[in-house]
């Protein structure tokens, strides 16, 4: 079996006469979190849209497991077993927290209490069992970002991309987020990390990528892309 999960090949996304991302290629090996970082614009949601679906790519190929999802729908890729995470929470407002959860495992073979109880445990690792009657849109931004965390694990995911998790969200609830990422990393889940949140992703990250102006243009560990000359100069200038 690879030691990759995810593989992106020469992945190509244009918006007209933009390149938004130039022929990217890189590898996520399972059990990992590889950290994506890079200055505003430099086209790390893009990427993140071509790989669950939501953009489909001008060339280049994206296989998960073996299998090619390049051009697969986004709930096809969530089939498979990819999640996903947004900057901007995706929450259903005027839905309690418990139905949020239930979004993605509509049409589940199990029974609606065997859901709840499900649904139950998955807010209790994020800290939110208690608001569980209590609809979306009384959540802080921070709290919508732990929601939907939860609401990814609800299918048991084995990759999990994270889009900027820790933006806007206070202290206390950015340590309850990096535990629980933690303890699914030990678990076995594999995750692609975006955020500018420099201290959280070399925490957390086996790896890192950097990517600026649409191409990657360091990767390695910690200290390799913090000491690397391309990587100062993209966020500091010359």
């Amino acid at each position: 079996m690879s030691a990759a999960l995810l593989a992106v090949d020469g992945l190509v996304k244009r918006f007209g006469g933009l390149v938004a991302v130039r022929d990217v290629s890189f590898t996520v090996n399972r059990g990992n979190i590889v950290g994506l970082i890079g200055i505003n614009g430099a086209g790390k949601t893009t990427l993140m849209n071509c790989v669950n679906g939501i953009y489909r790519t001008d060339s280049g190929r994206v296989t998960f497991d073996g299998h090619d999802i390049t051009r697969r729908t986004p709930h096809e890729i969530a089939a498979h077993g990819v999640g996903r995470t947004f900057q901007v929470p995706r929450t259903f407002h005027r839905l309690s927290l418990i139905d949020n959860l239930m979004i993605p495992v509509l049409g589940s073979d199990l029974s609606d209490a065997e859901l709840t109880e499900q649904a139950e445990a998955c807010l209790a690792r994020v800290n939110l069992y208690d608001l569980r009657g209590n609809n979306g849109e009384e959540l802080s931004g921070g709290q919508q970002k732990l929601l939907e965390l939860a609401r990814v694990m609800m299918f048991d995911p084995r990759l999990i991309l994270l889009d900027e998790p820790f933006a806007g969200v206070n202290p206390s609830l950015c340590r309850i987020m990096i535990h629980e990422i933690e303890a699914m990393r030990a678990a076995g889940t594999t995750f692609l990390l975006v955020s500018h949140d420099l201290t959280s992703i070399y925490r957390l990250s086996n790896h890192l990528l950097v990517l600026n102006q649409g191409e990657i243009i360091a990767e390695g560990g910690v200290a390799d892309v913090r000491d690397n000359p391309d990587v100062i100069e993209a966020y500091l200038g010359n």
